[in-house]
C-alpha cells in the first residue's frame, strides 16, 4: 500500500502545490486505487505519476468545497478514453451526485462505464475479506468527513522449521497449506494451518481527514493509525486565521496526533501565504511536539 500527493495546497493552485487530492495505491493488495478528493487538474498530476486511471474504482470526497471537487468531471470523462471501462463507487456529501450528474450532463459527457454513488449515513462505508472503510464527521464550515481504512489482520507467515519436521519440502503445497485451514497430505498426514503459521500479522490503518478545525472527536476513530493525514492549513502564529475559516495549525494536528498515539502525520491543505523556509521552520517545532511529523509535497508517495 503507498499514498500518493497529487495535491496538498489549500483553497487555490500554486506554482509548487496543486490543490487536494490523494491517492491510494493498493495494486499488490487488490489491483485498485482509491482516490480521496479531486481537485482541479487531478487528472494533469496522475500524468506526473504512475497512476493508471482505470484502476482508480473508488473515489472518497472529504467536502464539497471547489478545491476538492473541480477535478472530478474531467478525471470522470477522460477515464473513458484510457481504457477505462469498470465501475467507480463514488462516496460523498449528498450533492456530490447532483454536481457530477450536472457537469456531465451540460457538457454532453458520456461514460463508457457505471458510477455508483454511495452516501454517508452509516459509519461502515465498505467492509470485504481485506479490509473495512469507516466515516467520520468533522468540524468545518460545511458538512466535512474523514475516512478510516483498516486491513484485516492477516495469516502469520509460514515456519519453515515445523513443515521441516512434518517431512514438508518447499513447493506449491506451502500455498495450499496457506489457503486452508487444514490439508490432508498424500501420506494421510493431516497438517492443521494454525500449526505451522506464526502469529497473525496485524493490517494496517489509514486516516485521510478533510478540512476541519481540529477537535479531539476523531481520536476514538484515528487512534493507532499508521498513517494520519490531517490538515495543517495554517501555521501556529496565525491561530485567530484558523479558527475565523474552520481550519487546523499544523501545531494542533500534531497534538491530536499525539493523542490518538499514530505512528506517524502527514500535513497537507497547505496555505500558499506560506514558503518553504517558513514551513521548515515550522516544521522543526511541530517535531517537537509529534516527531514523526512531516508536509507533504505534490507527487510525493509514502509507503505504508
Amino acid at each position: 500500500m503507498e499514498l500518493t500527493f497529487l495535491g496538498t495546497g489549500s483553497g487555490v493552485p500554486s506554482k509548487k502545490r496543486n490543490v487536494s487530492s490523494i491517492a491510494l495505491s493498493m495494486l499488490q493488495e487488490r489491483d485498485e486505487v482509491w482516490m480521496f478528493d479531486c481537485g482541479e487538474a487531478t487528472q494533469h498530476q496522475i500524468l506526473h505519476s504512475t497512476i493508471k486511471p482505470r484502476k482508480i474504482s473508488k473515489i472518497f470526497i472529504t467536502h464539497m468545497h471547489g478545491d476538492h471537487i473541480y477535478g472530478l468531471p474531467g478525471l470522470l470523462s477522460s477515464r473513458s478514453f484510457q481504457e477505462g471501462t469498470s465501475a467507480v463507487e463514488i462516496y460523498g456529501p449528498p450533492r456530490l451526485k447532483e454536481f457530477i450528474e450536472l457537469s456531465l450532463r451540460v457538457s454532453e459527457t458520456k461514460l463508457k462505464y457505471n458510477l455508483i454513488f454511495r452516501s454517508l449515513d452509516q459509519n461502515v462505508l465498505f467492509e470485504d475479506d481485506h479490509l473495512t472503510v469507516k466515516v467520520t464527521k468533522l468540524k468545518h464550515g460545511l458538512p466535512s468527513y474523514g475516512y478510516i481504512i483498516e486491513e484485516k489482520e492477516s495469516i502469520g507467515h509460514l515456519l519453515p522449521d515445523k513443515l521441516k519436521a512434518l517431512g514438508i519440502k518447499p513447493g506449491p503445497i506451502y500455498q495450499d497449506i496457506k489457503n486452508n485451514e487444514s490439508i490432508t497430505l498424500k501420506d494421510g498426514t493431516k497438517v492443521n494451518r494454525s500449526d505451522v503459521t506464526g502469529p497473525p500479522i496485524p493490517g494496517k490503518k489509514i486516516s485521510i481527514l478533510g478540512d476541519t478545525q481540529a477537535t479531539d472527536t476523531v481520536i476514538p476513530f484515528i487512534e493507532g493509525s499508521d498513517v494520519l493525514v490531517h490538515e495543517g492549513t495554517f501555521i501556529e502564529n496565525d491561530q485567530e486565521l484558523a479558527q475565523k475559516y474552520y481550519h487546523s495549525t499544523g501545531n494542533e494536528a500534531a497534538e491530536i496526533a499525539k493523542k490518538a498515539d499514530v505512528k506517524k502525520l502527514i500535513l497537507t491543505h497547505l496555505s500558499s501565504r506560506y514558503h518553504s523556509d517558513d514551513l521548515s521552520q515550522e516544521l522543526e517545532k511541530l517535531k517537537e511536539i509529534f516527531p514523526k511529523t512531516f508536509y507533504a509535497e505534490d507527487l510525493t508517495t509514502y509507503q505504508i
